[in-house]
């Protein structure tokens, strides 16, 4: 496995303005999955997502890598010295995702599919 890019999601406070002001300013199709959750269409290129963020969660801009396994490839971000933030968390049945940091502080998502 290569470890693609495979999502980017940019998540904030206030969904309805982020998916507000995304569409507006680039034309994006936003689709909301359910109240805190949207996928966005931007016409070409990489699709994505738009978060709105739990209370105390800052917002954030990332990028998700397809791994094989969530807890095996945390493990090692962590022994390089990342820090989880989000630990594996189910996306319906299909998929999981998790979010770490990286040794300068930058959330990224890793994405674990059912097939992986």
């Amino acid at each position: 496995m290569g470890h693609s890019i495979v999502h980017w999601e940019i998540g904030g406070p206030d969904g309805a303005v982020l998916k507000k002001f995304y569409s507006e300013a680039f034309g994006w199709t936003v689709t909301p999955v359910d109240t805190n959750y949207a996928l966005v269409d931007t016409g070409g290129g990489l699709a994505g997502g738009i978060m709105q963020t739990q209370p105390g969660m800052p917002s954030y801009v990332t990028v998700y890598i397809e791994v094989a396994d969530l807890p095996a490839k945390l493990a090692e971000v962590e022994g390089l010295g990342g820090r989880t933030v989000l630990p594996p968390t189910a996306i319906g049945e299909s998929m999981s995702i998790a979010l770490f940091t990286d040794p300068g502080g930058a959330v990224v998502g890793l994405l674990q599919t059912a097939a992986g």
